[in-house]
């Protein structure tokens, strides 16, 4: 069996090359051969992009959250135009909506994020999404300016009514989930992955956060821990976890446009 680890933080894991690496060859041992590299921010993608680039089976995504709003840097939109077509860039992200925290103001956080999506439009690129108490804005916004490559709403965090309206609405988006869909209170994550279709889930770690049950003792999570969150899911749909592995891969590969 092999697993796709579509949204990890390696940089927040740990800074040192070595380290990181380190995280990457355990993540291989446990069956999980392909990981996205998220950017911690924009500043950081270039050096995360060089430590990483040449480790097979490590894949990049760059783009501007929600928390870099009032400091994206001068030329943001140059500098993901200039690393968007960059060798195993995948994705734009993430980007989209935090109203918990309130970064900066509503406004500049859709201006923002609607940009990126004309970006990834412009690049033929997926979008990944950060959704934090922003749902409405984000289906509001993504009716007219879905990208034709598609969407990935990373750290799934909305009801199973909302995934629903999105794919009744006719939207090329994934649902991905990370460690917490097996704490046991998660039930508007439980009640989504039981009413949506399996060729629309994907699993993440996002590390290092959203660490899985089975390793609460931990401190972070690491990309090794993805098989865990992949058990569990299989129990829930009640499949055979090979012949899930197998999908969630396939997910996973048409989402990034990646051979399988």
């Amino acid at each position: 069996m092999q697993f796709f680890d579509t949204h990890a933080h390696i940089g927040l894991i740990y800074d040192d090359p070595i380290e990181q690496i380190r995280v990457i060859q355990q993540a291989k041992q446990a069956g999980v051969t392909r990981i996205v590299s998220i950017n911690n921010s924009l500043h950081d993608f270039k050096k995360e992009y060089a430590a990483l680039k040449s480790i097979n089976g490590v894949y990049h995504a760059v783009g501007v959250g929600p928390s870099e709003v009032m400091t994206p840097g001068k030329d943001w939109i140059k500098t993901i135009e200039d690393n968007v077509n960059l060798p195993n860039v995948v994705a734009i992200g993430e980007t989209g909506l935090d109203y918990y925290k309130q970064f900066g103001d509503k406004h500049s956080q859709i201006e923002l994020f609607i940009t990126q999506l004309e970006l990834a439009q412009k690049h033929k690129k997926p979008v990944i999404i950060h959704n934090r108490d922003a749902g409405n804005d984000i289906f509001e916004i993504l009716t007219d300016r879905l990208p034709e490559k598609g969407a990935i709403f990373h750290c799934y965090s909305e009801n199973a009514e909302y995934a629903r309206k999105c794919l009744d609405a006719g939207m090329n988006v994934y649902f991905s989930f990370a460690g917490n869909l097996t704490y046991r209170n998660a039930r508007n994550l439980h009640e989504t992955v039981l009413n949506i279709p399996v060729d629309r889930i994907l699993i993440e770690t996002e590390s290092p956060f959203m660490i899985p049950a089975e390793f609460r003792e931990k401190k972070r999570t690491m990309p090794a821990y993805l098989p865990s969150t992949a058990r569990f899911l299989a129990e829930m749909l009640d499949m055979d976890l090979e012949k899930l592995s197998e999908q969630l891969w396939k997910n996973s590969c048409t989402i990034f446009n990646l051979p399988e």
